[in-house]
């Protein structure tokens, strides 16, 4: 069986798995990267990037690479019944240059990381490799055994990082647990549509409440129109036994500005995919030579847009910890726990929104549709609304990339 030596084994090429990535290596380190798709072919909705992601992204040099390959500025977030605007949150009012969001195709943000990555001669990346195991000596763990195209590769590391996503292989194969909770219990109808190209972008992130379900709405590049439906959780399966004709015709009725590209285009199930809704938060994040980041450690909704944005600030917080981790030769439990005790009042604060922003898309009455959006606008006016925009595009606004000699050689 072929074996790797590396310091740091990442499983998982998303965000924060090439976040960390990155940041390791430039603070000298050896890593590897697992990744088990191949050539970034995994369908991926969530695209868009906060305020907060964008700064940190810029820090490292790879935000101007990933826009150059092709992205959408959105500058408001609206909730809007039928043409009236109810709820806006207005990107424009937050200093230049991270004044928006960004919808920037999953594949571009990774192939610029990965790209960044490549520069380093300290860096492996192994794509198409599934982890199929944990290495432990003296029970800890020491790395991963790996299932690939060639057969089965051993990857010794000093320590494993866990970057693989809220269904985490590296999590169950660790023995911790994830307590699912059904916050929202709500699943997300996806389909993504082609736009004439001579129609102009939409620039605004736009949910619209319909008496079946929030509709979400955003342009992304290069001319796609991304469609998000909100529905009880396990209520698709009622749906599509009713054939897929009464499932675009209900989205028509929601979205109807998209009527023709719903009809013309939804033209197979396979067309539409289903997002299975929930927020999760692993019991643990460590682990002697393990700890977990990203959706493996908390899982989340996507109301609000916070994913990339929570998995990149997970990767700039974990750096330093884990850089003098390495050089002080301590990656027990108990230390890189200090990983959680660091993020997790950040991770809370981002559920406590995101259980906020879903009653306020999905609450019904005169008082949602009547006099919060007044409400909303006096706010507007005040101090107040500055700062909440400013907590939803930055989340903790002091998270910042450590210095590579501040943090320590490895």
């Amino acid at each position: 069986m072929r074996e790797i030596d590396t310091d740091v084994c990442v499983v998982g090429g998303g965000p924060a798995g090439l976040v960390l990535a990155l940041l390791m290596l430039r603070s000298g380190a050896r890593v590897t990267v697992l990744e088990c798709a191949r050539a970034h072919q995994r369908v991926v909705r969530g695209e868009i990037l906060q305020p907060g992601a964008m700064e940190l992204l810029d820090a490292l040099d790879v935000l101007s690479g990933a826009r150059a390959r092709g992205a959408h500025e959105h500058h408001r977030f609206l909730v809007m019944e039928g043409e009236r605007v109810l709820l806006e949150a207005d990107y424009r009012l937050l200093p230049a240059p991270y004044d928006h969001l960004l919808s920037v195709p999953r594949p571009h943000l990774l192939d610029e990381l990965l790209a960044r990555c490549r520069r380093s001669p300290g860096f492996r990346y192994l794509p198409g490799w599934r982890a199929g195991g944990l290495l432990r000596r003296d029970e800890r763990i020491a790395g991963v055994i790996a299932d690939g195209p060639p057969g089965r590769c051993a990857v010794r590391a000093r320590v494993v990082v866990g970057a693989d996503g809220r269904f985490s292989r590296v999590r169950r194969l660790a023995g911790i647990g994830a307590g699912r909770a059904e916050a929202f219990a709500q699943d997300v109808l996806w389909c993504a549509l082609t736009a004439s190209p001579e129609e102009p972008p939409v620039r605004d992130v736009r949910v619209f409440r319909t008496g079946g379900g929030p509709v979400l709405v955003y342009g992304s590049w290069p001319n796609r129109i991304q469609i998000g439906w909100t529905l009880p959780h396990r209520r698709y399966g009622h749906l599509a036994a009713l054939g897929l004709d009464h499932v675009k015709e209900r989205l028509v009725r929601a979205v109807p500005r998209y009527a023709t590209l719903i009809r013309d285009q939804i033209r197979t199930p396979a067309d539409l995919g289903v997002l299975d809704v929930f927020s999760a938060r692993a019991e643990r994040w460590a682990a002697d030579g393990l700890v977990l980041i990203g959706d493996a450690a908390h899982t989340h909704s996507p109301i609000g847009a916070q994913g990339i944005n929570l998995a990149v600030q997970d990767a700039v917080v974990l750096h330093p910890l884990l850089t003098r981790a390495l050089a002080e030769g301590d990656t027990s439990a108990e230390r890189l726990a200090e990983f959680e005790r660091r993020r997790g009042p950040d991770i809370a604060a981002v559920m406590r929104m995101q259980t906020l922003q879903s009653r306020a898309i999905l609450s019904q009455g005169a008082f949602t549709t009547r006099v919060r959006p007044r409400l909303a606008r006096a706010l507007r006016r005040t101090p107040l609304y500055r700062k909440i925009l400013q907590r939803m595009a930055y989340g903790n606004p002091s998270i910042r990339i450590a210095d590579a000699g501040v943090c320590g050689r490895t």
